[in-house]
């Protein structure tokens, strides 16, 4: 059974304030883009990836990414406008010998092989399974003035991350369903759950972050070292 991994690289990144693709920023002098596709490449249980990404960028990302190095890449394939468009992209660039798929934002470079491991040992068919942490937080559902309508039981609270992990030809069904019907979902999960095909969380770890923000990059140097990625 073949697996990919769809690596999202064609967000705008304007909360990082940084003035191009985030992912192109640099950690210990590597661009963020290339940690995210090396776990990939020396993941064993990965067999194909898709890099996703603009048309204007494709060029710079090919050189960031080289097939002669990152021989796994089966493809570079343009987004979309948003993020539901470009993973519907990569779907439909992903040849149709791989069952199941792996969708990971490439902005999360600290995506481990026990986590992609734990994703696809739970994954049925009929389940899709997410990487999560549990909520540290206490979360409150506030109305449009800021007053406290409700709070939330902490303990049935998870934080999504990706990879988000499913078998290739239902979750492309729900997205194929989703542009159809114009519907738009935050996240894999959630056009999953639209259109009827469970999801089961499992647990992941808090390095396992997005770089949104100039602050992730201070917080991604700390655990470059604790990942011993460096």
């Amino acid at each position: 059974m073949k697996t990919a991994a769809i690596l999202l690289a064609a967000g705008s990144g304007k909360r990082m304030k940084a003035g191009q693709n985030k992912l192109f920023l640099t950690l210990q002098g590597k661009p963020v883009l290339e940690y995210t596709a090396e776990a990939f490449q020396r993941c064993s249980l990965v067999d194909g990836i898709v890099v996703v990404t603009k048309e204007a960028e494709m060029e710079q990302v090919k050189q960031m990414l080289p097939q002669t190095v990152f021989d796994k890449i089966l493809c570079y394939t343009a987004g979309g406008k948003e993020r539901q468009d470009s993973v519907l992209c990569g779907l439909q660039a992903l040849p149709a010998v791989y069952e199941r798929v792996l969708i990971h934002d490439g902005a999360r470079p600290f995506v481990t092989d026990g986590l992609i491991a734990s994703l696809l040992d739970k994954l049925t068919a009929e389940c899709g399974t997410i990487a999560a942490v549990p909520a540290k937080d206490t979360v409150k559902r506030v109305n449009t003035d800021g007053v406290v309508q409700e709070t939330l039981m902490r303990s049935e609270l998870w934080n999504i991350q990706t990879p988000q992990c499913f078998y290739t030809v239902p979750i492309l069904n729900c997205y194929l369903q989703g542009q159809r019907d114009g519907y738009t979902a935050t996240d894999d999960a959630s056009l999953a759950e639209q259109y009827g095909l469970a999801v089961k969380v499992v647990p992941a770890y808090y390095e396992n972050i997005k770089l949104t923000t100039p602050e992730d990059l201070d917080v991604a140097e700390v655990f470059l070292k604790r990942l011993n990625l460096v």
